[in-house]
């Protein structure tokens, strides 16, 4: 069974397809319900291509048969309808002319959706592993560039108020001279929604070769970053107008985390503990005071 829904398992191979294949994958991605109703050989008629063209792309991005894709698509839509939020009948498209009221549904949609898929499909053992390496590690690095280098960042600042030695990098050159500097008790975290960003890809390789503990954090468990990782930690997204790629998995990837900030807190209790409470007072120390009105 993919780990994601099969509309995301698409959208994530799509780039690796070529030809007759991707034209398949492009017309189920644009109407998928429809496609429930066809067989494997007029699914092939409507995209010019072929019955045998139809089961060659199911088996590409990882179905035993064109059965099987039925099955995900219909059980997909399935557990859209169950729910309010997430619902099958809430288009990810939106026009110019959509009032504030269907864009906040559709957006908080789309999130909600990804963040319960991810929820849904976590390694609970690949995240209590990279847990443990990170409660111990001697030092943590955090890679990650454009909208995954903010998450680097909001990594780094989570896990160094519980007392963790972190520094995330957005800079390939400072990211490859930390990684080289790193040693066997020593973690480093990749964060990417393709898995292929090469800025992130490089630093991460290195840090494996120096023996460090390797966590990833990816949309595609077949990517180079999650291939190259001792730890693979797999996001949802879930696309709407405007927020496609990084940005409609912002969120998930956070949900994973801030998962990962607890049970490291939780692991280094005492650590943790006391680094809350050496700087509980800093922010409200920084509070401008109101002024208050006669």
């Amino acid at each position: 069974m993919p780990s994601t829904d099969v509309t995301t398992l698409i959208r994530t191979e799509l780039p690796r397809l070529a030809g007759s294949l991707r034209k398949v994958g492009e017309l189920i991605l644009a109407d998928p319900a429809a496609v429930t109703h066809c067989s494997a050989a007029e699914l092939g008629r409507r995209t010019g291509t072929s019955q045998a063209t139809v089961t060659r792309f199911c088996r590409a991005i990882g179905l035993d048969s064109y059965q099987h894709l039925l099955i995900e698509l219909a059980q997909e839509r399935g557990r859209g309808e169950a729910s309010d939020w997430g619902s099958a009948e809430i288009s990810s498209e939106i026009s110019p002319d959509d009032s504030l009221e269907k864009v906040v549904q559709i957006v908080g949609s789309a999130d909600l959706r990804a963040i319960q898929q991810t929820v849904d499909r976590i390694d609970l053992d690949a995240l209590e592993r990279a847990a443990r390496a990170l409660a111990k590690a001697r030092r943590i690095d955090v890679y990650g560039v454009g909208g995954s280098g903010a998450v680097a960042l909001e990594t780094e600042t989570r896990l160094f108020r519980i007392g963790c030695a972190v520094r995330g990098w957005t800079e390939v050159h400072g990211a490859a001279t930390s990684a080289a500097l790193l040693t066997p008790a020593d973690v480093a975290v990749g964060i990417s929604h393709s898995g292929a960003t090469r800025e992130t890809l490089e630093p991460f390789e290195m840090a494996h070769e120096r023996g460090a503990t390797t966590v990833a954090i990816t949309t595609d468990p077949r990517s180079p970053l999650a291939r190259a990782a001792d730890v693979r930690l797999i996001s949802a997204t879930s696309e709407t107008s405007f927020r496609t790629g990084s940005i409609g998995g912002r969120h998930s990837v956070l949900m994973i985390v801030d998962c990962l900030y607890v049970r490291v807190a939780q692991l280094s209790y005492q650590r943790a503990s006391a680094s809350l409470a050496l700087t509980d007072h800093i922010t409200p120390q920084h509070a401008v005071k109101s002024r208050r009105t006669r």
